[in-house]
């Protein structure tokens, strides 16, 4: 078989299917809290401020291939569709702005991508793959939501960055633009980027926010909801590390 076919049977290889809350779900889910806390932690502590850059760019950087190994090996694979493989979804467009923060340390970008980011977590639990454990989608997942979530509490405690009451603003603005952005996109292509035109074809979270178009209303005020939770929870985290630091 040629290796484009071999690359593209292997894609939408479904053999071994993701099972919710099955064995690797969960232990993804255990190895991800061990790491949100174990990696910002050593980095805090045992290395230097051009070692903790070093290690802040790699996975940053890690985090944005994630997302773009996918349409490469699509195109590879003659698969590639408009329709699906574009950077249209806030989980995909977040993991192409990491890199801003980590690497560059970009603090608009920081802004922005650290509440969307974060409210990705119910995307932890309900995940949108179908491929499971040790599918290359199943990985890319992992690495493409996860990481980025350790990747932000990196850029957060070991970066010494900190979101204002402000922020929370500009990155929901930031998100509503980039809603409205990709309306067209979606009629242009008649495709469904962000979920505008209809929940995603597995369970997930929109499954609770009623029919279309409500969902969509609902969604936004849990998102500003999410987003003003995360912001007094890591105020009340940072400053708690602060006053530890001082007591040091």
């Amino acid at each position: 078989m040629p290796l484009r076919e071999t690359l593209a049977t292997y894609l939408y290889d479904s053999s071994v299917p993701f099972i919710t809350l099955g064995t690797a779900h969960t232990f993804s889910i255990i190895i991800f809290l061990i790491l949100l806390f174990l990696v910002p932690w050593s980095a805090r502590t045992y290395l230097s401020e051009k070692k903790q850059h070093i290690l802040g760019s790699c996975i940053g950087i890690t985090v944005a291939i994630s997302y773009l190994s996918w349409p490469i090996l699509e195109l590879l694979a003659g698969t590639f569709d408009i329709k699906l493989h574009l950077p249209f979804h806030m989980c995909r467009a977040a993991n192409l702005m990491i890199p801003l923060v980590l690497v560059l340390r970009s603090y608009l970008a920081y802004e922005i991508v650290l509440f969307w980011g974060l409210t990705i977590i119910h995307a932890v639990i309900t995940p949108d793959i179908t491929q499971g454990y040790p599918h290359y989608h199943f990985f890319r997942y992992w690495l493409s939501h996860q990481l980025m979530i350790i990747a932000l509490v990196y850029a957060t405690v070991v970066y010494d960055l900190r979101p204002r009451m402000k922020s929370v603003w500009i990155s929901f603005v930031s998100l509503v633009i980039f809603f409205l952005m990709t309306i067209p996109i979606n009629i242009l292509l008649d495709a469904n980027y962000f979920w505008i035109c209809g929940k995603p074809p597995v369970h997930s979270i929109l499954d609770y926010f009623g029919k279309w178009p409500w969902y969509i209303l609902t969604t936004a005020f849990v998102a500003l909801a999410h987003f003003f939770l995360f912001y007094f929870i890591i105020i009340f985290w940072t400053r708690k590390l602060e006053m530890s630091k001082i007591k040091q």
